[in-house]
């Protein structure tokens, strides 16, 4: 693919890749997505439509079941797809496979927020035509889509007909055991409720066969021509078409431009659905695909003027980091009522289910560039409160314990040791909703749902731990995992104790300024949740008595308590194809080795950075970073963002290009089952939290500690903090901070601490060891 800032090109057709094209150049917009499979639907990979949310249950299977397993799976499944529309000239089917092409470019346009195609090609008889189209799926109208389909008969003389469908495709065998992969449904869940065909417009409502859950969607149609035309359209129970006949004349063009509504709710009644999509239609052709398409790029436009980070340096750097941030985008735009999902709305990776990464990953970017958004994020955890509650109580807990893996809120983990055991999940919500307080300063958000989580989540942890006379009264937490996964069911895990101990807290902290700041709204919290006068200072007592395992022998902080008690795993002896691990190795052999999936030990000493002298920090990365494997996408953003801290300069650059290449370069393997979201935020964090230094610590002004890499001239980016927006501009030799609207803030770059304020920048100079990381290009 050409190096483009603000596009990703295609100028080769190829059968090859197929899953990752369509990754790749899928468009969503964090309600609905659509892959980015060709116009014509074959040849293809995985076609689908996803809607957030829209998903089938299951029973789980287990051979041995104990008490309080999770028993029902959770599996997205794909809606109706109507991106399909198929052209015939004289009754050939353009099939790009088979077809002579004589020219051909796909464009995903991360400006206009379109994908565009351009083919010409020759048919059997001789006949030369061009063919253009342009897809999108609206940021403002999260329940729309729209394509532009425009053929032209360039030579000769040929009859048309273009078939716009609406198709539920049958689903793809899974094949191979990846779990990464999920469970692949084997038949079609969808039945049949209502079907509608009226003009060019077609709307069906189906229902999940299982879950229950309803969906609604349609298409409508309109054509620009001046060639003789007729049309047809057809419905069945479970597809429609509509079918455009046109007598084609050299140099005269047709254009149809094809709009597709999608409604989905846990419980309608029938027809409810089907009247909402035709509302959304019924809009959209008053607005026209041209209006559409402004308002998709106005809304881009917003967005980038947030979110940019620009670069002046290798050009590919350029583009790999705003593809990341495009695909933030794609995944969160319009996500009321839903999380994101692992692989956003791009794939059926992961069963399009909500895990941490959202919390960790993707919340920071979010915090800072599009504050309104988070909100969002942290609201639908908080309406997943009550189901914590029961999955606490069920699990023998006070509090609330958020599910490892959910689309409903339920727990549909089926593999405990690595599933329910990443209690650790409680930890980054509560992390997420600190943050997002102390950023945005959305004490309102605190009041009516913040404090409730935390309260919730540290409740769970005062339960879950002990005070322990073996270790003089230290508070313990035993049988859990980390984000670690190839070292599950452990004792004291480093990064579990050390985020409990910020959540318990947190609680106490957040409750107190609750009581100062409003004291009708905490009495009225204390006395719904039946808080214990005794509470808060146990869990104060809890925090400062945290057990956290440290070895004086290696002089570093244990990942658990027992970790330097396991055989060093054989790397020199593992061969590459060897990996991931987890695809290659029985989980307990893996277990009882040294040898670590993700960043565990080493992203705590970043959460909690302030708990950790310069010293530690060095130890902890230079220990654990030889250790860890390559096996999850969440890893290099981390080691990036510690390798700048610590000075490795290397380091901090070759896993930023890791990062930032997890995708294009489909590193982990599987970009054909959707884009790592929480990668592409943690290409942010490797930019902001690890170039330029950033660190946000509770009753401390923002710190940066920028680090250019060697051959980059300038980086520049925005945050909003508490309603201001920031500008900062990095260079070789300085660093401008520059405060466009809001507020004055008070910031410490280097250590130097000053007040910006608007028409008042400060120009700071870079720190002699803080400059020179080292330069490089994307990997190909």
């Amino acid at each position: 693919m050409p190096v483009d800032p603000w596009r990703l090109v295609s100028r080769r057709f190829s059968r090859e890749g197929l899953g990752e094209s369509e990754t790749m150049f899928a468009v969503a917009n964090g309600y609905m997505g659509m892959r980015g499979t060709h116009d014509e639907g074959v040849p293809s990979h995985d076609p689908a439509c996803f809607v957030n949310g829209f998903h089938e249950t299951w029973p789980i299977p287990y051979g041995e079941a104990a008490f309080g397993f999770a028993t029902t799976g959770q599996t997205i499944v794909s809606a109706p797809d109507g991106s399909v529309i198929r052209l015939y000239v004289d009754e050939e089917p353009l099939a790009l496979s088979e077809s002579s092409l004589l020219s051909y470019e796909r464009v995903l346009d991360m400006r206009a927020g379109t994908l565009q195609r351009e083919v010409t090609f020759r048919t059997a008889r001789g006949a030369v035509v061009s063919l253009k189209s342009e897809r999108l799926v609206s940021l403002h109208w999260r329940h729309l889509a729209a394509i532009s389909y425009e053929v032209t008969l360039l030579s000769g003389m040929a009859e048309l007909a273009v078939a716009s469908e609406l198709v539920t495709h049958l689903p793809r065998p899974k094949g191979g055991d990846d779990p990464r992969v999920g469970v692949r449904m084997t038949d079609s869940v969808l039945e049949p409720v209502k079907q509608s065909c009226e003009g060019s417009r077609v709307v069906l409502e189906l229902r999940t066969r299982s879950s229950g859950m309803g969906l609604a969607c349609g298409i409508d149609h309109t054509i620009e021509t001046e060639l003789r035309h007729s049309v047809d359209s057809s419905v069945e129970d479970d597809e429609g078409r509509v079918v455009f006949f046109l007598d084609a004349e050299p140099g005269v063009p047709a254009r149809v431009t094809k709009l597709l509504g999608y409604h989905h709710a846990d419980h309608a009644t029938v027809g409810d659905l089907c009247r909402r999509v035709n509302r959304t239609l019924d809009r959209a052709h008053g607005d026209g695909f041209a209006r559409i398409r402004q308002i998709q790029r106005e809304r881009l436009d917003a967005f980038w003027e947030h979110s940019d980070i620009a670069i002046d340096g290798p050009g590919d750097i350029q583009q790999a980091v705003r593809f990341n941030l495009f695909q933030v985008r794609q995944a969160s735009a319009r996500v009321e009522g839903h999380g994101i999902a692992a692989k956003g709305l791009t794939g059926r990776g992961y069963e399009g289910q909500y895990f941490w990464d959202t919390e960790i990953y993707v919340l920071p970017c979010l915090t800072y560039t599009q504050p309104h958004v988070a909100r969002r994020l942290l609201r639908f955890r908080y309406e997943m409160l009550d189901a914590a509650r029961r999955r606490a109580e069920q699990l023998g807990h006070r509090g609330a314990l958020f599910p490892w893996r959910t689309i409903s809120g339920e727990e549909a983990s089926a593999y405990y040791a690595a599933g329910t055991a990443q209690y650790h999940i409680n930890a980054a919500i509560s992390y997420a909703v600190r943050q997002f307080v102390r950023v945005t300063g959305d004490e309102e958000f605190l009041a009516r749902e913040g404090t409730e989580i935390l309260v919730e989540t540290a409740r769970f942890w005062a339960d879950l731990g002990f005070f322990s006379e073996r270790r003089d009264g230290q508070f313990c937490i035993q049988g859990v995992t980390g984000p670690d996964e190839y070292s599950a069911v452990v004792d004291n895990n480093a990064y579990t104790n050390l985020m409990a101990r910020e959540n318990l807290s947190a609680a106490a902290e957040c409750l107190a300024l609750l009581h100062d700041s409003d004291p009708e709204a905490h009495d009225q919290l204390v006395a719904r949740l039946k808080i214990g006068p005794e509470e808060p200072a146990e869990w104060c007592r809890a925090a400062e008595r945290m057990f956290v395992p440290y070895d004086e022998r290696a002089g570093v902080l244990l990942q658990d308590e027992h970790f330097l008690n396991r055989k060093p795993w054989d790397f020199d002896g593992t061969p590459v194809e060897k990996y991931p691990l987890l695809l290659h190795y029985h989980p307990l052999n893996i277990y009882r080795h040294q040898v670590i999936k993700q960043t565990d030990v080493v992203l705590a000493t970043f959460l909690a950075g302030d708990r950790f002298t310069a010293d530690e920090k060095r130890r902890v990365f230079e220990y654990y970073d030889p250790l860890t494997t390559a096996d999850s996408s969440l890893s290099s953003c981390v080691q990036s963002v510690m390798a700048s801290e610590v000075g490795d300069a290397q380091n901090a650059y070759d896993y930023f290009l890791i990062s930032a290449a997890i995708d294009l370069a489909n590193l982990a393997g599987n970009v054909g089952d959707g884009i790592h979201v929480a990668s592409c935020g943690g290409v942010w964090m490797a930019l902001v939290n690890g170039f330029a230094g950033l660190r946000d610590i509770e009753g401390h002004d923002l710190r940066f500690a920028p680090r250019l890499p060697g051959d980059w001239q300038m980086m520049r980016f925005r945050l909003i903090v508490r309603g201001s927006r920031l500008e900062i501009e990095m260079s070789q030799s300085s660093t401008t901070y520059r405060l466009l609207d809001g507020e004055p803030l008070s910031l410490i770059s280097d250590g130097e601490r000053f007040t910006v304020a608007v028409d008042a920048d400060v120009t700071m100079p870079v720190s002699v060891e803080a400059n020179g990381l080292p330069g490089a290009h994307v990997p190909s």
